[in-house]
């Protein structure tokens, strides 16, 4: 595999090219600048969050407008916004530390803040016209006004594009009257303005329209939904009837508003994923503190093993979360640089690069979902009874973690969007999938172990470096097994496509730390080395277990009966430790680290 330079990555590029771990981003590059903006976002949301974790729980509604509005006041919510329009222009990797910092204590508090300053606002930054930006996106930065975006109906929750809402031209032709209704609605109580996705006619896409809300005017809000958890996040029913919109508050063009949706919800992916590593660190934190506080059998909890393989679970899936989530950010920043610097406009550079990475966001919104649900599970299991109690932070965490699963589209459809997508790139001739993994077939085929690790340095990490390389064969190889079975079909197959997808985001996760720690080996103390070289070794190992299942799955269901065991042969030496770690030490050295600080520490 060829190694380039980090300013030339592509979208997706990463299943085919080797990085060199100096050329990525890393939380440890963070500005003096964006470690102040963080600390700041800290003690806000422990003076005005945490400190009122009984409100939100009790579903005061206004409570979370309030703090929205001083989140506003305080420029929280113009980070990403463009100077010329009220914002601080800052670039994205800020965006994102923000994001994080100010989500990770209350589920109610983080979907409010990120249906405003992703979905609610950042349609009208990519996409409006200047005038609507001058009108709409000031307020919405400042925090004047909030924003809402209402694209899901009954009948429409995945396929987004199948919705009924209606935009009717008037009679006049100065105005829309739409007519329909949505569900599951963001901030829905307290927004003063809805993106608002309707069908003009007879349209094959719907189109999106900017709605200042106004009740007099046709719109109708349910009441507030009763959920598992954001308990204080406003969700509402909205209803349109021949609501009257000038034309000139179409979003984008007529029949764009397919694009607007899955391009914000690229954005609004990332982003998630963010929001749910500093609720991982939260939670690890509050689990050690625990473990160390309660005492059974005459030892603190901490102590027992199966308590350590937990705490050793929870820091390590929350630093591959951050790691790879930082490393897509940059990327996603360089390449916004980089389409300026050849004579893009902002708003088109900002649009190209969000597309051209939307496997990584997917990815990553998989990742963060799925490592923030399991965190908080464990972390209800080490408090144990107490876990389960309201009185606890944990049930609550529990609670808040679980939609992100779901929102943002589904993690499965996410996984499928995930491999489609790649497969589209490769159709294009974007990414050589098949001729690199044909290449490697044959190479197999003349010689099994032409992939095996040869070298013998046990305590280095260029076996899992090896490794990591054979994980993406790995994947290039299913995809073309599948391919030859199903051709362009392969796109149907749901379940082969979340195993593979599986795979993917192991990969994307693994490489991510690993090129984290490689980068900062230099100058770190023998201790925290060890430590790091620890998560490495444990998150790659755990990723080759899984993806060998995943991998055994499909060419099962692919090749024929007299081929099956060759695949799997295949996959086993291609995966095949040299040096097998010793994973229960691995999970104890974790563990005692993340004990003796009694908080998570990297």
């Amino acid at each position: 595999m060829k190694t380039m330079s980090r300013k030339s990555i592509k979208g997706s590029e990463f299943i085919v090219k080797e990085l060199i771990s100096e050329t990525i981003f890393t939380p440890e590059d963070f500005s003096e600048e964006q470690i102040l903006m963080k600390d700041s976002v800290k003690e806000f949301v422990d003076r005005e969050i945490i400190a009122e974790r009984s409100r939100f729980e009790n579903k005061d509604y206004e409570y979370t407008k309030e703090v929205m509005q001083k989140a506003g006041e305080l420029g929280f919510l113009s980070v990403g916004v463009p100077e010329e329009y009220g914002g601080m222009g800052m670039p994205f990797t800020s965006s994102m530390l923000v994001c994080e910092y100010i989500s990770g204590a209350n589920g109610s508090f983080s979907t409010a803040f990120g249906a405003h300053t992703g979905i609610g606002t950042m349609p009208i930054v990519l996409y409006g016209n200047d005038e609507q930006k001058s009108k709409y996106v000031p307020k919405l930065a400042s925090g004047e006004w909030f924003g809402s975006y209402c694209l899901t109906e009954p009948g429409a929750g995945s396929d987004a594009n199948s919705g009924k809402t209606a935009a009717k031209l008037s009679d006049d032709k100065k105005y829309y009257l739409i007519t329909g209704q949505k569900i599951w609605i963001s901030n829905a109580g307290f927004a003063n303005l809805f993106i608002v996705f309707a069908r003009i006619a007879d349209d094959k896409n719907i189109t999106a329209f900017i709605v200042p809300v106004d009740l007099n005017n046709g719109i109708t809000l349910g009441e507030e939904e009763e959920k598992l958890g954001i308990r204080a996040s406003s969700t509402r029913q909205v209803f349109f009837n021949e609501t009257k919109i000038p034309i000139e508050n179409i979003l984008g063009e007529r029949g764009g508003g397919f694009k607007i949706a899955i391009n914000s919800l690229n954005v609004g992916r990332i982003k998630l994923a963010a929001a749910t590593i500093e609720g991982q660190r939260h939670v690890t934190t509050l689990a050690v503190q625990y473990a160390n506080q309660r005492v059974q059998f005459k030892s603190p909890i901490s102590s027992f093993g199966a308590i350590q393989s937990k705490i050793a679970n929870m820091a390590t899936y929350c630093f591959a979360t951050e790691s790879a989530a930082y490393r897509a950010a940059s990327d996603i920043e360089n390449k916004i640089h980089e389409l300026k610097s050849s004579g893009s406009s902002s708003q088109q550079s900002e649009l190209k690069a969000f597309e051209d990475f939307a496997v990584e966001c997917s990815i990553l919104k998989v990742a963060g979902s799925d490592n923030g649900q399991n965190c908080a599970n464990h972390g209800i299991q080490i408090f144990g009874g107490m876990g389960y109690s309201c009185d606890s932070p944990m049930e609550m965490a529990w609670r808040d973690s679980r939609i992100a699963q779901i929102y943002e589209g589904t993690n499965e459809i996410n996984k499928m969007l995930s491999i489609a997508m790649i497969l589209k790139k490769a159709s294009k001739g974007e990414i050589d999938l098949i001729t690199k993994s044909t290449e490697i077939l044959n190479q197999i085929k003349k010689d099994i172990n032409v992939y095996k690790f040869k070298s013998s340095q046990e305590n280095s990490l260029e076996e899992e470096k090896h490794l990591i390389k054979n994980l993406k064969k790995a994947f290039l190889i299913l995809i073309n097994i599948s391919f030859q079975k199903y051709g362009t079909k392969l796109e149907y197959q749901q379940q082969i496509l979340m195993n593979m997808a599986d795979i993917l985001i192991d990969i994307y996760l693994a490489e991510s730390v690993f090129l984290r720690v490689s980068k900062n080996l230099k100058g770190m103390d023998n201790e925290k080395l060890i430590v790091q070289k620890s998560l490495v070794k444990l998150y790659t190992y755990e990723s080759i277990q899984r993806a060998i299942i995943s991998f055994k799955e499909v060419a099962i269901n692919v090749t024929k009966i007299n081929e099956q065991q060759n695949m799997i042969e295949l996959v086993n030496n291609l995966l095949s430790y040299k040096n097998n770690p010793d994973v229960v030490e691995l999970r104890r050295t974790i563990a005692k680290n993340v004990i003796q600080n009694n908080k998570y520490p990297f």
